[in-house]
């Protein structure tokens, strides 16, 4: 059977997400180039590279979504589906390391997919917080600073080859839940 090529705007995308995530500063024809495309080819897709970047960033918002919903799916409690969410979350830093590199936040579309979703942490911290998961007196916004910030650091851990996503997914869940210490009860 004949492997099918992918079409020139999915062999951008990727090509981009791979570049990208490795070096947030690549330009378009080195994007093209990894995607075995021609500069005008990508640009019949995409009209320059803030274009691309806004393109990536609209699909990896998608995935994690999709990523977190599929995992917390009957979830038997709210801090389960938060350790589930991060574990969700970490194993995609290849796809989306630039997005922490990258100044988003001026695009409408992805303000909102991120407001959205920080909502949707808060609801899930003040949840979990009423089945005892974190002390009352830890304001939710330090719990949600944290979470992203371990999730960030996660991704870091995995980039550069020290942990695996699973590793680095318990290691951030069990700070967040636990602390630095050496016990976790």
């Amino acid at each position: 059977m004949k492997q099918q090529r992918p079409s020139a705007r999915d062999a951008v995308i990727e090509a981009a997400f791979d570049l990208f995530s490795r070096d947030p500063s690549a330009s378009i024809s080195e994007v093209a180039a990894a995607a075995g495309v021609g500069r005008a080819t990508l640009h019949r897709h995409f009209a320059g590279r803030a274009d691309l970047v806004l393109a990536l960033a609209n699909i990896a918002t998608e995935e994690l979504n999709e990523a977190v919903k599929s995992a917390v799916a009957g979830a038997p409690s709210w801090t389960e589906a938060l350790r589930l969410s991060m574990g969700a979350i970490i194993p995609l830093a290849d796809r989306n390391w630039f997005l922490a590199q990258e100044p988003l936040e001026h695009h409408p579309d992805i303000a909102a997919a991120h407001a959205a979703q920080q909502a949707e942490l808060v609801e899930a911290i003040d949840e979990a917080r009423k089945e005892g998961a974190f002390a009352p007196e830890v304001p939710t916004s330090w719990i949600a600073a944290a979470y992203d910030t371990l999730i960030y650091a996660g991704w870091q851990a995995v980039r550069e080859g020290d942990l695996t996503p699973a590793q680095a997914a318990d290691l951030a869940w069990r700070t967040l839940a636990h602390g630095l210490k050496g016990e976790t009860t």
